[in-house]
C-alpha cells in the first residue's frame, strides 16, 4: 500500500503498518518527552513555570504517540480525521510551554504584560484549534507552532536571557533555532531514501530539540524569583552570547 509520504508499508504478524519508520521516529519523540517529564517530575522544582514545563512534555508525548499510531501507522484504517487528536493535543502542548515561559518571566515584567500574554495564549490556541478542526489541514497546526515558538517562546526567552543572563533561557532559544530545521525538511521534502524520508528527518530533529528543551528547563532550576543582571549588556552582545555553545 502506498503511503502519503511514499514510504513503503510493512506487515508484522499479518498487521499492515503504514509508514513504519515515520511511526518509529514519531515514537522516538514520544520517548524523549516521557524521559524529560519523568526526570523533571523527580527533580520536583517548585513554581508554576516548572509545572507547565512538565505538562508540556507529558502532553507532547501523548500527541506524538497519537501522531505515530493513528496518524501514520494505521491511517489507512482510521482515516484522515484521526490525525486530528494528535494535532490538537500538540497545539495544547505548545500553549503549555508558552504559559510556562510567561510564568517564568512574571517577576521581571508587569502584571498587565503577564495578563495580556496569558489572554493571547488562550485566544490563539482556540483560534487555530477551530481552524484545524474545521479544515483538517495540518497547515494551521504548523502556523500555531511557528507562532507559539517563534513569536512567543523565543522572544520571551531571549528577553529573559538578555535581562537576567539565565542560561536555561539561552538553551531554549538555541533549541528553537535548531528545531526550525525540522520545518525546513518537512516543507522541502528533502529525504535520504524512501525508508528515511523528510518526515523521519524532521522527527529526529524534533527529538533532539525536545532534549535541548529539557536541558533548558533543568538549568532554569528551582526558581521562584529571577533578578536582573548586575551589569546590563546590549542586544548585540546578547545575540553574540546566544550564538555561542558555551554554557
Amino acid at each position: 500500500m502506498t503511503s502519503p509520504s511514499g514510504q513503503p508499508s510493512i506487515e508484522i504478524f499479518g498487521v499492515l503498518i503504514m509508514e513504519p519508520i515515520v511511526t518509529l521516529t514519531d515514537l522516538l519523540v514520544t520517548a524523549v518527552c516521557l524521559y524529560a517529564y519523568i526526570k523533571l517530575k523527580k527533580l520536583d522544582y517548585q513554581g508554576s513555570s516548572h509545572q507547565y514545563f512538565r505538562l508540556y512534555f507529558l502532553i507532547m508525548a501523548i500527541a506524538t504517540a497519537f501522531g505515530g499510531i493513528t496518524g501514520h501507522a494505521f491511517q489507512y484504517a482510521l482515516g484522515l480525521s484521526w490525525k486530528l487528536p494528535g494535532w490538537l493535543i500538540s497545539m495544547l502542548a505548545v500553549s503549555a510551554l508558552e504559559r510556562g515561559i510567561i510564568s517564568f518571566l512574571s517577576p521581571i515584567v508587569s502584571r498587565t504584560t503577564s495578563k495580556v500574554l496569558g489572554i493571547a495564549n488562550v485566544v490563539e490556541l482556540l483560534g487555530f484549534a477551530v481552524l484545524s478542526f474545521l479544515t483538517l489541514n495540518f497547515f494551521y497546526v504548523q502556523v500555531h507552532s511557528a507562532y507559539g515558538l517563534g513569536l512567543v517562546v523565543f522572544p520571551l526567552c531571549f528577553y529573559a536571557f538578555w535581562k537576567t543572563g539565565n542560561k536555561g533561557a539561552k538553551i531554549i532559544c538555541q533549541s528553537i533555532l535548531f528545531t526550525s530545521l525540522a520545518a525546513f525538511f518537512y516543507t522541502s521534502k528533502v529525504s535520504i531514501s524512501p525508508w528515511f524520508n523528510h518526515l523521519d528527518i524532521s522527527h529526529c530533529i524534533m527529538a533532539i530539540g525536545m532534549y535541548l528543551f529539557y536541558r533548558g528547563a533543568v538549568i532554569m532550576g528551582d526558581i521562584s524569583f529571577i533578578s536582573y543582571r548586575k551589569q546590563e549588556i546590549s542586544i548585540k552582545q546578547t545575540i553574540k552570547e546566544l550564538l555561542t555553545l558555551q554554557k
